[in-house]
């Protein structure tokens, strides 16, 4: 099935491994390897292992891509995203589409390990570390 076909699906409806490479550009091999990287992304197998990826798959890995290849960020930078509750998927079901957002709560990037603070506020209070990740991207906006 090609990626024009898969477009016709309903949004609720789930998509093969070939489908999602399809329609994020991305090949087959990086998805089963996200997949090993990010247990957030479990597509159901079925009989003779293969995948079927749910639209709350698609919405993770559409975010990954991006934050991967747009944004910049390596595996663990993203996986620490993850960890750290940055990024997080909410039931964002409406009369149109019944399919969950992935959010990202800040496009901001955070160094790895060795710096905890952003302009020497401590990673460890999150609502504040928020606000100023906010005022920053008012600013680049």
């Amino acid at each position: 099935m090609s990626a024009a076909e898969s477009t016709t699906k309903s949004a609720t409806a789930f998509r093969t491994i070939s489908e999602v490479s399809g329609d994020l550009d991305v090949p087959q091999h990086v998805l089963r390897f996200w997949e090993t990287k990010f247990p957030q992304v479990k597509p159901l197998k079925r009989a003779g292992r293969r995948r079927y990826y749910r639209p709350e798959d698609l919405v993770i890995l559409r975010q990954i891509r991006d934050l991967l290849y747009k944004d910049g960020y390596t595996i663990k930078g993203v996986q620490k995203l993850f960890k750290d509750g940055a990024f997080k998927v909410s039931d964002g079901k409406s009369s149109t589409k019944a399919v969950k957002k992935a959010t990202v709560v800040s496009t901001a990037k955070i160094e790895a390990d060795p710096l905890d603070t952003i302009q020497g506020m401590s990673l460890d209070n999150p609502k504040k570390l928020l606000i100023e990740l906010k005022k920053i991207r008012s600013l680049l906006n």
